[in-house]
């Protein structure tokens, strides 16, 4: 059995007429990754974005506990970095 990472490329089928729809998953669990694990590591920062473009609309949201909002944000992001890894081993391993 061959590595699939080393066959990552392998995979790809891209032309000039356009993008393959591995590279499309493939850029989609990445930036889901990214996204996860910068709300995971920063969660007081992804709150003070969500609430500045609440703003924006006219919205004004606030926290009960900021303590509670901060661990269930970096739960948020765990969950969806380790679900952006779950999905990258399963588009690399797929046939």
């Amino acid at each position: 059995m061959s590595c699939p990472i080393l066959n990552l490329f392998a995979k790809c089928c891209c032309s000039s007429a356009g993008i393959c729809p591995f590279c499309i998953q493939l850029m989609i669990v990445v930036m889901a990754m990214a996204l996860g694990a910068l709300v995971a590591w920063k969660p007081k920062k992804t709150i003070d974005i969500q609430i500045a473009i609440y703003r924006l609309f006219n919205w004004k949201i606030e926290p009960i506990s900021m303590e509670k909002e901060i661990r269930n944000t970096r739960i948020m992001g765990m969950a969806v970095l380790i679900l952006g890894i779950l999905a990258l081993i399963y588009i690399l391993l797929a046939k």
